[in-house]
């Protein structure tokens, strides 16, 4: 398991090598969601690891959503097939969104738009490129597209323990789509403070994989559902 800092490559942090372990110990600890990022796969273009993510459905009951470099309908279907339940979808949806506006018509609420942004700009290919879309510009768009479910990374704060930007999902939250937060989340206060704010759900890493946070007690914060 993998932790970068700011999105940056060259700053990352190894937490452990069998994923699928880590799994059945949130899904032990209470967890009912896996958030998986193929970090290789996002950079590169090509999913890399769908068999770790295979073994983690076929060895635990949690409702495992798949990222990183998945930009066909050939993988989005043989990820799906494999038992996955959502695949997200994030560089192609930003440049291809004829392809987006299909697989989000065909497949519905299982496929998932990762929108990573830098300073307030979309960043894609691994967020090693920073584009020139405004971000919450392109989250309005794409829920006129017909997606579901938008997960919002702040890359800035991602890996940081900084803490969670609320005021950037307090205004997210006035579209009409189901908005996970990521990036930065690193107290029980920031799961609290997003959870009043009617966020549908967030990701937390690295302060899991340090210790800085036990599932328990996120999962207490968070609600029954999260």
């Amino acid at each position: 398991m993998v932790r970068l800092y700011q999105g940056d490559y060259q700053q990352k942090e190894v937490f452990g090598d069998d994923p699928v372990a880590f799994a059945q110990a949130f899904e032990e600890a209470g967890a009912k969601y896996l958030h998986l990022v193929d970090l290789d796969g996002a950079k590169a273009g090509k999913l890399h690891y769908f068999g770790i993510a295979k073994k983690i459905v076929e060895h635990t009951n949690l409702y495992v959503e798949v990222g990183g470099g998945i930009r066909d309908e050939e993988t989005i279907q043989h990820c799906l097939s494999a038992g996955v339940d959502r695949v997200i979808l994030g560089t192609i949806a930003q440049k291809d969104p004829e392809f987006t506006q299909a697989m989000l018509k065909k497949y519905g609420a299982r496929i998932a738009i990762g929108v990573d942004a830098k300073e307030e700009k979309v960043a894609v290919e691994g967020w090693l490129e920073k584009t020139e879309t405004d971000a919450f510009e392109f989250c309005q768009q794409l829920v006129k597209w017909g997606a579901k479910t938008i997960i919002f990374t702040e890359i800035s704060r991602d890996g940081t323990g900084e803490g969670i930007n609320l005021p950037l999902y307090q205004k997210l939250n006035q579209l009409e789509v189901e908005i996970v937060a990521s990036g930065g989340v690193a107290t029980l206060q920031d799961i609290e403070g997003l959870k009043q704010l009617g966020i549908s759900g967030a990701i937390v890493g690295k302060s899991l994989y340090s210790g800085s946070l036990k599932l328990e007690e996120v999962l207490a914060a968070g609600g029954d559902d999260q």
